[in-house]
């Protein structure tokens, strides 16, 4: 009987969902959370994939919006780019095609809600680009890329907090009398690939959390995160 940290993987499934074949070995790996890989004597793990699909994840969407943009400055493309591939977007991609019950976790993420950490959601759209490339060559990533963020540039709200989730965050918090935001950054990973993880606490409580590149684009997307919870309706 497979345990709880055990996915039965169905490379159909997902292939017919993302729309590309990908071998199996190289979906296994990008599905893989090193939490998965630690308690399992070590095998590989989907971070080297995840680093190479953000590479290609950026090129993607900042050839496309140049393209399809040409009235926009550089800085109005930036932002635009920036809120494109936050982790809070790549999240609610994965969440779009079912991805977190395809993610190999361990025992502890698999007990904390780790299918739905956005981190870890985002993490996984990135290696499963990665392996697209690897798999199936530069056109097929981007072909890739451009499918998945289309239901985001179709979503006519995406580039109003979104394009300034830190000023928004502040604006909403102080019309909800929370008082200021204040963000908590840490960094892992060697110098050349660094990932930054940020946090956003109004008055003593974290509510919300977001990674990126540089410590801007990860209390970017911690911003945006707080501002999607804030103005969710209460059940």
């Amino acid at each position: 009987m497979s345990g709880p940290t055990e996915i039965n993987l169905s490379r159909s499934d997902l292939s017919s969902v993302i729309g590309v074949e990908i071998a199996q070995e190289l979906l296994e790996l990008a599905l893989t959370h090193r939490s998965f890989a630690y308690e399992n004597g070590g095998i590989g793990h989907n971070e080297r994939l995840e680093f190479l699909g953000d590479s290609i994840l950026g090129q993607a969407v900042t050839v496309m919006l140049y393209t399809d943009n040409p009235t926009l400055d550089e800085g109005q493309l930036a932002k635009r780019r920036a809120s494109l591939v936050s982790s809070v977007a790549l999240a609610e991609v994965a969440r779009a095609i079912g991805l977190g019950e395809f993610i190999r976790l361990g025992r502890g993420e698999e007990l904390t809600g780790g299918r739905d950490k956005s981190s870890i959601l985002a993490d996984t759209v990135e290696a499963v680009i990665g392996a697209c490339y690897l798999g199936q060559g530069s056109d097929a990533a981007t072909a890739l890329v451009l499918r998945l963020i289309g239901p985001l540039l179709a979503d006519p709200t995406r580039f109003g907090a979104a394009m300034d989730p830190k000023t928004s965050l502040q604006e909403l918090a102080a019309r909800l009398g929370k008082g200021l935001p204040v963000y908590a950054v840490k960094d892992s990973g060697p110098d050349h690939s660094k990932r930054f993880h940020a946090t956003v606490l109004l008055g003593k409580q974290t509510i919300a959390s977001g990674v990126g590149s540089s410590k801007k684009q990860a209390e970017m997307a911690a911003a945006l995160d707080a501002c999607l919870l804030l103005q969710r309706p209460a059940k």
